[in-house]
């Protein structure tokens, strides 16, 4: 057992560490956070049987947002839980329940056989078991209150789970990402992670704030696993965005405008992390944030394209 009756589970996405999901286990009652992709299915339920419950003790898979790192294997997972509801953001719910819009956007970005490779075939929850959440709405674990914290600035459809019972935040994205291997003497190295789509810097900015202000004793990222020192951290995704919008206004006019960005992002993670005291190579850190570097890049893209039109 866990602390707190926590299990961090590598879903497999991507690469070891890279992608984490959550069971929370209350007196023999279980509660997925976030279900990574429909490859990932089988160590959920691995993990799930390890923590000594079977399929039908788990009551809720609770999603932060619908991205498909995220909630891609909802569908298959579900059909696994008889017992369980799925809770999702009121903005999300009906891509749950009807997953068309998801899979014909993701296939337009990556393609058939890439869609079929790293996310499978999403399948759709009956509506009857979908409770789409409001800000503040709270569900009950055998006792356990896990409560629906609104938190956009990386997707409008996003929420993060507060659990007072460890004082922990589930974040999803809204409060970056940090991966083990950049850790250092100093603790965690954190950015912050846009989206190709909704990215609002001002919205980051206030949803970091509202989780601290429950005084959080850690955070349980999905890139990747729980990180402690909320405050210091905070302060670091704060300079952070700062940065990266000035980055994005930088080179705004830029015919190679996407390029330029990229390379400026990989930069100031670069710097970040070494003066965090990050003791791997240059092209080290550089490789482990790459997919994060090109998605940022593609964020602030569209959050220009978006701030321009009259």
């Amino acid at each position: 057992m866990t602390a707190h009756g926590i299990h961090t589970i590598d879903t497999g996405f991507h690469r070891p560490g890279f992608d984490a999901a959550y069971l929370v286990v209350e007196s023999g009652r279980g509660a997925f956070i976030d279900c990574g992709t429909n490859h990932s299915a089988p160590r959920l339920l691995d993990a799930l049987a390890q923590a000594g419950l079977g399929n039908a003790d788990v009551d809720w898979l609770i999603l932060t947002h619908v991205h498909l790192d995220h909630a891609g294997g909802a569908g298959k997972l579900m059909a696994a839980l008889p017992n369980a509801r799925l809770l999702v953001h009121a903005r999300g719910a009906r891509h749950m329940i009807d997953p068309a819009q998801l899979i014909a956007g993701a296939t337009a970005v990556y393609g058939e056989a890439e869609m079929q490779r790293s996310y499978g075939q999403l399948l759709p929850i009956d509506a009857a078991r979908v409770v789409a959440a409001t800000d503040g709405q709270s569900v009950d674990l055998a006792g356990r209150a896990l409560v629906c914290i609104d938190t956009p600035g990386h997707a409008r459809h996003h929420h993060s789970i507060w659990d007072e019972r460890s004082r922990t935040f589930f974040s999803g994205d809204s409060f970056g990402l940090s991966y083990r291997e950049l850790d250092s003497a100093n603790g965690a190295f954190v950015i912050p992670t846009t989206s190709p789509v909704q990215f609002e810097p001002d919205a980051m900015h206030a949803s970091i704030e509202r989780m601290l202000a429950l005084s959080p004793d850690s955070v349980h990222l999905t890139h990747f696993g729980r990180i402690a020192q909320p405050r210091r951290l905070a302060d670091e995704l704060h300079a952070q965005i700062e940065a990266m919008v000035a980055i994005a206004q930088r080179h705004a006019a830029d015919p190679e405008r996407h390029a330029a960005i990229r390379a400026a992002l990989a930069a100031l993670y670069l710097q970040r992390a070494q003066q965090h005291g990050c003791a791997l190579s240059p092209e080290r850190i550089k490789d482990l944030l790459a997919i994060d570097i090109e998605l940022n890049a593609q964020g602030l893209g569209v959050w220009l394209d978006r701030s321009i039109k009259p």
